[in-house]
């Protein structure tokens, strides 16, 4: 149990960004502590116990990877910051992921963790484009994505500066707006760099155990920093006098105050806990929010037929309609992962076969709904998604072929994302608007995390680390 009630740095979440902020605090002697609502730590980025197998949630692959000896990378920035060597997160780098676009994918375009994959895939596939494909990947790699001042521009804008197919610039969009876009139809081009360097220009990769992996590393360095962390401890409001945050008052009643306090929770989650009794104006809650399938199987996917895919963003029309479904679900477009199709190497492959399928929801169609309504629906959109999935993935052996290798499913809902992130609306990648320099009306609360703007798993990470030295450690 601990008893200090004053700490340097109170850190509001233990999600990805948070862990991050609080080690490399903890690392330059500051006194932290993290406040955790749940039992387990990563917030969209963790795990579950169901059946005596262990879920991930959140993870479909971690972003940003770059072979060894790549330097000036996010990742090897947050190796550098965090103290972590590559193999302690051991990642294993993706065989190949596709965009899909047409009722059964007839378009396509394949990449790698080699950017001159999907160069050669642009140039085949749309010929036309070569040269305004190559001036587009020029203005993102000139863009300056980490700055904290940088003014918001629509991607969509610039990139038809470069990108005149309507069909190639929708494409390259989907995968970009399902891993980050907190916005609708179009997001601002700072983010759209930060994705586009993520997934085409950088790549996917993940370590064999999933993000157990991820998250063990960050306790261990937190932990062994001296940082302190509370958990089942959630935060009730944040008190505030003259313009400062004086005190947190803790789900159990107790206050604990501190000298800066950071939170990772969300802009809008975080001015609750400060006009909880009052109808100040809050930031606008994201509308974004997802369903996940998730299926085990008995055999390996490479046995049903489904060998080389990593990860397949789909879209059964030339459009895509990024946005809020009016339905509970929009299963016209999705992201299927398959973690097996991960190169793991010769002697290793994962236990069991795993298919997940992710696409678009509406929170408030789920939200109210009495428990057996909410069960049956799940069960009916379950058989939806499978099948809208299917038609972008090689044909099955035989019709029944996936069912028979299914061994057990679960599913989670935007309802499901609320209850274990407290993240209004259910929103997967916070307000639409971001704070780029983590500042809040009070002068010592500051954000950070996907509201704050850098995105992805390894961006939530700089994220945390990058505000702790802007607000903290740069002033020490």
């Amino acid at each position: 149990m601990n008893t200090r009630s004053h700490y340097d740095v109170a850190i509001i979440g233990a999600g990805m960004s948070g862990l991050a902020a609080g080690i490399r605090l903890a690392h330059f002697g500051k006194r932290v502590c993290i406040f955790e609502r749940h039992n387990t730590v990563g917030g969209l980025n963790s795990f579950y116990s169901l059946g005596g197998r262990k879920f991930d949630v959140g993870l479909h692959a971690m972003t940003n990877f770059v072979p060894p000896g790549v330097k000036g990378t996010p990742l090897g920035k947050l190796l550098r910051q965090l103290r972590i060597s590559r193999e302690e997160f051991a990642l294993c780098e993706q065989k190949q992921s596709r965009i899909a676009f047409g009722p059964h994918g007839e378009s396509s375009l394949r990449f790698t963790n080699d950017f001159r994959v999907l160069e050669a895939e642009v140039a085949r596939e749309f010929p036309a484009q070569t040269d305004g494909f190559r001036r587009l990947t020029a203005a993102v790699k000139g863009y300056d994505d980490v700055s904290l001042d940088a003014q918001p521009v629509s991607a969509r804008k610039l990139v038809r500066e470069h990108i005149t197919d309507p069909l190639l610039e929708h494409m390259l969009f989907c995968p970009v707006m399902y891993y980050g876009s907190a916005s609708e139809h179009d997001m601002e081009f700072g983010q759209f760099v930060i994705m586009f360097k993520a997934l085409y220009l950088e790549g996917f990769a993940r370590p064999f155990e999933g993000v157990r992996v991820i998250l063990r590393v960050l306790l261990e360095k937190y932990r062994d920093a001296g940082g302190e962390r509370r958990m089942k401890c959630g935060v009730q409001r944040i008190v505030s006098h003259a313009g400062r945050a004086t005190a947190l008052v803790l789900d159990t009643g107790e206050e604990v105050t501190a000298d800066h306090v950071i939170s990772s929770i969300g802009s809008p989650e975080t001015a609750r806990l400060l006009h909880s009794a009052s109808p100040a104006p809050r930031p606008a809650t994201g509308r974004l929010s997802f369903v996940e399938t998730i299926t085990i199987l008995d055999r390996q996917p490479a046995a049903l037929g489904w060998g080389s895919d990593t990860i397949v963003f789909f879209n059964d029309s030339a459009k895509f309609d990024y946005a809020c479904p009016d339905a509970q679900v929009d299963p016209r477009s999705g992201v299927i992962c398959i973690p097996n199709n991960f190169d793991y190497g010769p002697d290793l492959q994962l236990a069991e076969g795993i298919f997940r399928c992710t696409c678009l929801a509406n929170y408030e169609r789920w939200a109210h709904l009495p428990e057996e309504t909410y069960r049956a629906d799940k069960q009916r959109w379950y058989a939806t998604l499978q099948k809208s999935a299917q038609r972008f993935l090689p044909p099955l052996p035989a019709p029944d072929a996936l069912t028979r290798a299914t061994v057990t499913t679960d599913m989670f809902t935007p309802r499901t994302i609320t209850k274990f992130t407290g993240h209004l609306g259910g929103a997967i990648y916070g307000a639409p608007v971001k704070n780029r320099q983590g500042r809040t009306e009070l002068a010592n609360l500051y954000l950070c995390g996907t509201d704050q703007g850098f995105l992805g798993i390894v961006g939530a990470m700089l994220s945390g680390i990058s505000m702790a030295n802007y607000h903290i450690l740069a002033k020490s």
